[in-house]
């Protein structure tokens, strides 16, 4: 693994800190303005895919000829207006590339478009929405970049690339879910905050869900008092063709050689303190032929919190790896006093 040069102010190397900045209300003031400021067009798109399935975005165009496309995927329970969806969006255009942010089923203001309920198994309405994205903005080359559960996503789509239908060249992963049931078990037993944020947000997605389809989705509140790993257990069970909770976990698993059949080349980068997702497997997957990892000390889960300004290596990082754009860390563009 190639070490990162990301090195944080002292007062920002806590990966609990990294983390909670990085969702911080103050960073999505941020997140909004730069992307607002950056010198493009932003077209809100409905993407109408196989089986009738429904999936939001937003397609976004620098003022020149794009040099690019890239696909951007946000993480579990976020959305295309995460601050990191933002963020790196903002820094795509500003190099010259064209950005189109997806919203996965039930995230963001998408729970009325589909009946059934999202998970991370998922993948075919995924790599359909990328093509279809493809085929509408005919724009080369054309990229993939993810973050948490969006980075895993991003580098299956890696094994589906295809010249004809997946023109994908190259993706690109921040902090990605490599063994789902490693995370699962890292939230269960580390800080608390953690667990308890994602399971305020899914619970509240599900409220949201049986609201919109009460004849589809009946279940009654003691589902949504499930801890974690009880409540994915009964959405496998009732929503899932798996078998069990290792089945469903093992379906979305890119640790191990998963990742040797890689179509295109992939470059993730890593916290070794991110407090979420495990290091462990990642110095396997940069054995791989395709697969190029960077591993920084700190960094929490996709935080790399560069400044006070709460700017982020990751975005930058993002732009670099597929563009070839310098990273300057000092770069004001889109900065306001």
């Amino acid at each position: 693994m190639a070490r990162s040069p990301y090195r944080p102010p002292r007062l920002l190397r806590s990966p609990h800190l990294q983390s909670l900045l990085a969702s911080s209300p103050l960073r999505g003031l941020r997140a909004r303005r730069r992307l607002l400021q950056a010198p493009a067009r932003h077209e809100p798109v409905l993407l109408e895919l196989a089986d009738g399935v429904r999936l939001q975005g937003v397609y976004s165009a620098p003022a020149a000829t794009p040099r690019a496309l890239v696909l951007l995927l946000h993480g579990w329970e976020g959305s295309l207006d995460s601050s990191y969806m933002r963020l790196t969006a903002a820094r795509l255009l500003q190099a010259g590339a064209a950005v189109f942010r997806l919203n996965f089923r039930d995230h963001g203001d998408t729970h009325h478009l589909n009946p059934g309920l999202f998970h991370s198994n998922r993948l075919d309405e995924v790599v359909q929405a990328a093509a279809e994205v493809a085929a509408r903005w005919p724009i080369r080359p054309y990229f993939a970049a993810g973050y948490s559960l969006g980075g895993n996503f991003a580098l299956r789509l890696g094994l589906r690339a295809d010249p004809q239908r997946l023109p994908l060249q190259k993706v690109a992963a921040v902090c990605p879910v490599l063994d789902p049931a490693r995370t699962m078990d890292a939230m269960e037993r580390g800080w608390p905050v953690y667990l308890r944020y994602f399971e305020r947000k899914w619970r509240g997605s599900l409220a949201r869900k049986r609201r919109l389809f009460p004849q589809l989705h009946g279940f009654d509140d003691a589902v949504l008092r499930l801890r974690m790993r009880a409540l994915t257990a009964w959405m496998v069970a009732r929503h899932t063709d798996f078998p069990d909770l290792d089945a469903y976990f093992d379906g979305y698993r890119v640790a191990g050689g998963r990742l040797r059949a890689l179509a295109v080349p992939a470059d993730i980068l890593m916290a070794a303190d991110d407090p979420v997702i495990p290091t462990a497997g990642f110095g396997a997957l940069a054995r791989l032929p395709r697969v190029h990892v960077e591993l920084a000390r700190h960094g929490g889960h996709c935080g790399f919190i560069e400044r006070a300004s709460l700017d982020g290596y990751a975005e930058r990082w993002v732009v670099q790896r597929l563009l070839g754009a310098p990273a300057d860390a000092d770069s004001k563009s889109g900065d306001t006093p």
